[in-house]
């Protein structure tokens, strides 16, 4: 039974993605502090190490007790503001907690390697959309730019110690169990927000776009790139530009919401456009979206509407 380490296991994607690799039969051990993830969001069947990926003497703990044959390594500080008030806590989780998990895969003789990386904080704005891998990255924030050097410590971990290491450059990720309370994620904050009957802050003239993939694709690139021994990098995303007034609209529609809206301040090092050309894991794979916009944001939003309703 191939055996699989998931860090961020008990997070928004990585729970979904710790189930979809226990339905596949592989043995399931996952790492994370809990400090955003879920206790309940953890899959039964799947062994759990509460650690953190910046703990050196934690994560000798966890590779010592079983020996993994791929790590999945999604644990991460995910907020692009978060990045620009605090930079080195970004760089701490982003960067160190990559290159340690990297030094010990390596020593524990893993054979491959699946970073979650970005697709839209790594390329920056200037570039062509949709935007395909072979881009120059240009990253506008610390977020993006520990990603880039997160990607480059996999291709050193690579030549030096010839384990496949892979890149996952995921778009605007979304889906039941993200974090309407959290920093990141628009389309659940929106729909937290409008299922209490409340007004959510458009930040700048909601004209900045986004490619918005469905968490059940993401999780299905993962598989995809395990099953094919992925090295490299690959966008992960739909294709599709949908800009933050549009997207309003649609959660409101969805949730019967009728409020003013209200437009706040633009972010710091937030990208104007951010779209994905996956092509290349289309053809290396056979992955394509399952889910458009339309029936993305309609289960979405049922299943936040669902956890209102069960409070």
């Amino acid at each position: 039974m191939p055996r699989i380490l998931i860090t961020g296991g008990a997070g928004f994607i990585g729970s979904h993605v710790a189930e979809a690799f226990l339905a596949a039969g592989h043995q399931v051990s996952i790492v994370d502090n809990l400090a955003t993830g879920r206790r309940e969001n953890l899959p039964p069947g799947a062994r759990f190490y509460q650690a953190d990926i910046t703990d050196a003497a934690a994560l000798d703990h966890v590779f010592a007790a079983v020996a993994f044959d791929t790590v999945v390594h999604l644990a991460a500080q995910t907020s692009v503001r978060v990045s620009m008030q605090d930079p080195a806590h970004d760089l701490r989780v982003n960067v160190l907690g990559t290159l340690l998990l990297l030094e010990r895969a390596a020593r524990g003789g893993v054979r491959q390697f699946i970073f979650s990386s970005s697709g839209g904080a790594l390329y920056g704005d200037g570039v062509p959309i949709p935007t395909a891998e072979g881009e120059q990255c240009r990253p506008a924030s610390p977020y993006g730019v520990a990603k880039l050097a997160g990607e480059e410590y996999l291709g050193w971990a690579q030549r030096t110690h010839g384990m496949s290491c892979c890149a996952l450059r995921y778009a605007n990720v979304y889906g039941p169990r993200q974090d309407p309370h959290g920093e990141a994620g628009v389309i659940a904050i929106f729909s937290g927000k409008m299922l209490a009957g409340e007004s959510p802050v458009i930040n700048g003239d909601g004209l900045q776009t986004r490619d918005y993939v469905f968490v059940k694709d993401v999780v299905a690139a993962n598989l995809a790139a395990v099953e094919h021994r992925l090295s490299g990098a690959y966008n992960v995303g739909c294709g599709v530009e949908t800009d933050v007034t549009m997207l309003y609209d649609r959660i409101a529609a969805l949730t019967g919401f009728h409020g003013e809206r209200r437009h706040g301040p633009g972010l710091p090092g937030e990208q104007r456009r951010s779209c994905l050309d996956a092509r290349h894991l289309r053809e290396a794979t056979g992955w394509a979206p399952h889910h458009d916009l339309e029936s993305g944001l309609a289960h979405t939003v049922a299943w936040f509407a669902g956890q209102k309703r069960g409070r």
